[in-house]
């Protein structure tokens, strides 16, 4: 059985997910950003609990179809920019309709309507606090970011930096503000 939860969009998220479910007494076998899947029903008592507990720490079971499939929408984004070393040639348009068996006017649709935002403009903040993050550990330069990123160029990269940030690339990288958590973005 899955089930499916909204806000997890990390390891440590993962890690605290994983944690309420024990703690009511179910072991996940398996645990993905957004997804976690059981082996048996949850009992009212443990369902009721598990609600609570996870909306405590931030988290929430998700049991609208829609919802479930924006979230999915999210998960995938944040997967394909923070997680993934190397980028498929597919569009995330392309990567959306194989993995959530949708057309993809439908999810475009669904998730402007719902989230107020398009998922092109999702996935550029996605990919904003990205490079925001490589920018401050200091281990890449802006070229190397760019190709990470799946970025076509540089110029790319910084015009859509500096539209989000107001700043370029470089004076992000002097100055070092601090990000924003991804479930905020």
């Amino acid at each position: 059985m899955e089930i499916h939860v909204k806000n997890m969009v990390c390891n440590r998220c993962i890690t605290a997910v994983k944690a309420e479910f024990e703690k009511v007494g179910v072991v996940p076998l398996n645990i993905e950003l957004g997804k976690v899947t059981i082996s048996n029903k949850l009992t009212k008592d443990q369902s009721e609990a598990l609600n609570n507990n996870l909306t405590a720490i931030g988290f929430e079971i998700i049991d609208d179809r829609r919802n479930r499939l924006i979230e999915q929408i999210k998960n995938i984004i944040v997967k394909e920019v923070h997680y993934t070393e190397q980028h498929e040639n597919l569009n995330l348009s392309d990567i959306l309709v194989r993995d959530l068996h949708h057309d993809y006017s439908y999810l475009s649709s669904l998730f402007s309507e719902t989230e107020g935002i398009t998922i092109e403009k999702y996935q550029i903040r996605q990919k904003t606090e990205r490079v925001k993050e490589l920018l401050t550990y200091d281990d890449y330069s802006i070229s190397q970011i760019a190709d990470i990123l799946g970025y076509s160029s540089v110029a790319h990269l910084s015009n859509q930096f500096k539209q989000i940030t107001g700043m370029t690339p470089s004076a992000f990288k002097k100055n070092s503000p601090h990000r924003k958590p991804l479930d905020k973005v």
